[in-house]
């Protein structure tokens, strides 16, 4: 079993940056690839950016490139996404997954974490 928590969401101006957190549980945390997802009022969840179990391998959405990092620190068990260069498209709700299978299957969430809004204004 994996718990994932995240947090750092909030309001922004566009322009603006915000690094959002995931906490996980367990000692295995290094067994999962890890991503960002983001899902906005209406629409479906929709894939934002993915890190492979040793930080590897990184995949954005077109949208976000340039703009968002993924990373992750294994020792403290969280996967983080930087965002910079906000814009009012980027308001959502953002939720963290973790997956065991294969990298590339990311319609295989084991786990999600809550989910922190994410609000960004003109």
């Amino acid at each position: 079993q994996v718990q994932l928590v995240e947090s750092g969401g909030g309001l922004v101006q566009a322009g603006g940056s915000l690094r959002l957190s995931c906490a996980a549980s367990g000692r295995t945390f290094s067994s999962y690839n890890m991503g960002w997802f983001r899902q906005a009022p209406g629409k479906e969840r929709e894939f934002v950016a993915a890190i492979s179990r040793l930080g590897g391998r990184t995949d954005y959405t077109h949208s976000v490139k340039g703009r968002f990092t993924i990373s992750r620190e294994n020792a403290k068990n969280t996967v983080y996404l930087q965002m910079n260069s906000l814009k009012p498209e980027d308001t959502a709700n953002y939720y963290c997954g973790a997956w065991g299978s294969d990298y590339d299957r990311r319609n295989d969430i084991d786990y999600w974490g809550q989910g922190t809004q994410v609000t960004v204004s003109s």
